[in-house]
């Protein structure tokens, strides 16, 4: 493709970065992505966007497709080449977005893996053996508490916490939108336990609110070894991720209260039908107590 081509990658990216402030990972993947694309056009002579069409764009897909790209990783490719053409569109450095009809293959939806109530007090009712590990169940039970993503928690400051209010602030959740959240009880008690010897590991000037030994800001990936490694100490038989606290605590919400566009609100979810994958969650509960308990649903046991 012509180097105009390639500097308007470039921009797009850098808006993405600087103006958005999309994360480290979803940068790379667009920059992956927008990279494979442009390696379709070199070989198929398009030499510059406003020569890319609808076709282009299926053929491309659907040759990643063959590749054997899962349904999810080709929604995402064809998002990030909808929304760079959409920037060019928006610069009037092109007309129309050649992305903007197709459409990619459906993903199959698979429920979330979860814990249940006494599995969570499992996880979360331990001995602590260390400073860190106060930390660490101080983390576990945020995010069981308030639903937190990885990012959000990583992302999270000390000015965004009211503790006698009983509030955590997100302020730059999914989409860059932000959002109050209650804590609760116990995870409550257990950030004022880390807080107390927090000071002995953060760095002067830091101001987040979970550090690492090195007292700067805790990473992502630290924080999911770390959850490995409690997840072993407390002897819990299946992997613990962190989004699996997310989704216990939406799941165990809806199955409480029923109330659908509360546990929307609480996740952060822009669209409805992203939680509606929790009354599945749902329902498969009802549908277990159901077979136990209904007189003329209880499977009958052969006779001794």
């Amino acid at each position: 493709m012509q180097q105009n081509a390639e500097e308007q990658v470039a921009s797009f990216l850098d808006v993405l970065r600087s103006q958005q402030r999309v994360s480290a990972h979803t940068l790379s993947n667009y920059s992956r992505d927008l990279a494979q694309l442009k390696r379709y056009c070199d070989v198929h002579g398009i030499e510059c966007w406003e020569n890319l069409l609808s076709q282009h764009v299926r053929d491309h897909i659907a040759a990643r497709h063959l590749e054997g790209l899962g349904s999810r990783s080709l929604q995402r490719a064809l998002s990030a080449i909808r929304s760079f053409l959409n920037f060019l569109v928006k610069r009037r450095q092109l007309e129309g977005n050649a992305a903007r009809g197709v459409r990619p293959p459906k993903a199959p939806r698979k429920l979330p893996a979860l814990l249940d109530a006494d599995q969570m007090t499992g996880l979360l009712e331990g001995e602590l053996d260390s400073e860190l590990e106060i930390r660490d169940v101080a983390m576990w039970e945020l995010f069981y508490s308030s639903g937190l993503r990885l990012s959000e928690l990583v992302s999270l400051e000390l000015q965004d916490l009211d503790l006698n209010d009983g509030t955590v602030l997100i302020r730059y959740g999914k989409g860059q939108k932000s959002r109050i959240l209650p804590i609760g009880r116990c995870a409550r008690a257990a950030i004022e336990r880390w807080l107390v010897v927090r000071h002995r590991y953060a760095r002067a000037g830091e101001d987040a609110v979970f550090v690492s030994r090195r007292g700067v800001r805790i990473a992502g990936r630290t924080v999911q070894l770390r959850l490995d490694r409690w997840q072993n100490k407390r002897g819990l038989p299946e992997h613990v991720h962190p989004h699996m606290l997310r989704h216990s605590f939406a799941s165990h919400i809806l199955e409480s209260s029923g109330d659908l566009r509360a546990v929307q609100e609480l996740l952060g979810h822009a669209n409805l039908s992203t939680t509606q994958i929790y009354t599945h969650l749902d329902f498969q509960h009802l549908a277990s107590v159901y077979d136990r308990s209904h007189p003329r649903a209880k499977r009958r046991r052969p006779n001794s």
